[in-house]
């Protein structure tokens, strides 16, 4: 196909097809979904705004990927059944080629569309399965999410036969190396059109896009909040992730508000008893040279054998690398955030990155309390499966949530982190030292050099005495002194034993359990 000026067949404001294979284009005076045709163009419907982006990416952007130009040339807003949204952006490379970068919690994946044969069909969706291993192109990747995402916004041109508010099956999956692949199924019917998608996670300095050329304006609307008042209570409240945010928690009536756009309405009124957040919402601490904003606040809870076993959770943010969260856990923390590829489990073990962990616990996890923002739609009661598999100082967790035609499980790597260093990241003083041991908390150094040390000085001093000195050493003395002294490393033992005990008083599958019973 060859570039196209045309009118729009709503308003007849004059719409242009600059790409050659584009097949549909936004027009910019009425938001119509303006389709390529075979002889004239068509009117596919009305199509919502799309707001900012967080990156602040925008059409007519340049870059390089693989020594191959590119320039984005339009994006469409998606939404999936759980809330969440994220961007899809189209960038035409020479020769009539397209590359899918999609955008969501502060993370790229560029993709591009795979030719689908006989031998390379995409399974059934309704029989993926979550955690499912499938091969494509060579390429093992593993299942993370199946969903129906609905196709709320768009604007510039685009590579495929948009509609506004139409339905889309996908399963997105990942592997090794970075890799992603987006399976598309249409709108699920039998005469739908399948897809693959096929490339990698990557960065924008990686596509030749310089951070300091994007728009200054969106980063800093970004940076210093977006200011509001609640619905309810007339409160201020300062909207620190506006393009990401779906629900609200007023920390001043407690109601639970949706937001939309950088607007807020008020959903009900939370039944809960007010939790003070040790680490304040809107403190920012550093880690790993990255500034995280407080933006959130959660108790969790869950039930084992009766009994109710809570901690917290604090949702951070950053503009560019997204999300994070910091769990405590009777007063032990943790830094969580997702993997970067797979872990493979098998029964009660979970290897990643060459380590073995150990199930911990398996359970259903609740929300009891929430406040400040969230980037999918939080509801107290909310409750999700989760499997949590420690090697400390680390712990992986999967939590799986939906059902049906909606699926997702979502993996995170937490590393043990000392109040006393959060501390100090954030600003804050006299945070709860835990009592116990935690679940992932380092085991204390034995020491044994200190022990090889002083078992060396009194051979030292034996021999000092018996050969420098000419006198007449007491062996049977060297003797007691060396039985004392081995005592330590039994005693450490012994120590050592009884913290691994300890930490796992809590777990069904604690392997000292036959010992204490």
């Amino acid at each position: 196909m060859r570039r196209l000026n045309t009118n729009c067949p709503a308003c007849g404001g004059p719409v242009e097809f600059k790409t050659g294979s584009s097949l549909v284009t936004v027009c910019e005076f009425c938001q119509t979904a303006v389709g390529r045709g075979d002889r004239d163009v068509k009117d596919y419907g009305k199509v919502a705004e799309v707001g900012d982006p967080a990156s602040g990416l925008a059409r007519g952007i340049t870059g390089k990927w693989k020594k191959k130009s590119f320039t984005i040339t339009g994006r469409v807003r998606y939404r999936h059944s759980g809330g969440g949204s994220w961007d899809e952006w189209y960038l035409a490379f020479p020769g009539d080629r397209w590359g899918w970068l999609a955008e969501a919690q502060g993370k790229f994946s560029l993709t591009m569309q795979r030719n689908l044969t006989a031998s390379s069909r995409l399974p059934d969706y309704d029989s993926v399965q979550l955690e499912q291993k499938i091969t494509l192109k060579g390429v093992e990747l593993t299942v993370r999410e199946k969903g129906v995402a609905v196709a709320e916004g768009a604007e510039g041109e685009l590579p495929w036969d948009f509609h506004p508010g139409a339905d889309h099956l996908y399963v997105d999956l990942y592997g090794d190396d970075k890799a992603v692949a987006t399976f598309e199924y249409g709108d699920g019917s039998d005469d739908a059109q399948q897809s693959a998608y096929l490339g990698s996670e990557v960065t924008l300095e990686e596509l030749g896009i310089s951070i300091d050329s994007l728009d200054p304006d969106a980063g800093k609307v970004r940076v210093d909040a977006l200011q509001l008042n609640c619905p309810k209570c007339g409160g201020a409240l300062a909207l620190r992730a506006p393009d990401e945010t779906q629900r609200v928690a007023c920390p001043n009536c407690l109601s639970m508000l949706d937001a939309k756009k950088g607007k807020l309405a008020l959903l009900h009124t939370l039944n809960q008893k007010r939790i003070k957040p040790l680490i304040p919402l809107g403190s920012v601490g550093e880690f790993g040279g990255m500034k995280y904003t407080v933006i959130g606040f959660m108790e969790r809870y869950a039930k084992y054998a009766g009994q109710t076993y809570p901690w917290t959770e604090y949702l951070l943010y950053n503009r560019e690398t997204g999300f994070r969260w910091l769990v405590c856990n009777d007063n032990h923390w943790s830094l969580v955030g997702p993997v970067d590829k797979p872990p493979s489990s098998i029964g009660d073990e979970a290897t990643y990155d060459g380590e073995t962990f150990k199930i911990y616990d398996r359970g259903v996890a609740y929300v009891r309390y929430v406040v400040g923002e969230f980037y999918w739609k939080v509801t107290v009661g909310e409750q999700v499966n989760t499997a949590d598999y420690i090697a400390p100082p680390r712990m992986l967790s999967w939590e799986r949530s939906g059902y049906g035609p909606s699926q997702e499980v979502t993996i995170s790597e937490g590393h043990y982190i000392s109040a006393e260093e959060l501390e100090q990241k954030f600003g804050v003083k006299d945070l709860p030292r835990p009592w116990g041991v935690g679940v992932i908390q380092p085991r204390p150094s034995p020491g044994p050099k200190f022990w090889l040390a002083w078992l060396g000085f009194l051979f030292y001093l034996f021999f000092a005495y018996a050969v420098i000195g000419r006198g007449k050493a007491d062996g049977w003395l060297l003797f007691y002194a060396l039985v004392g002294v081995t005592m330590i490393p039994a005693v450490v033992m012994a120590y050592l034993h009884n913290f691994e005990v300890r930490r796992w008083s809590d777990s069904d599958f604690s392997p000292y359990a036959s010992s204490d019973d």
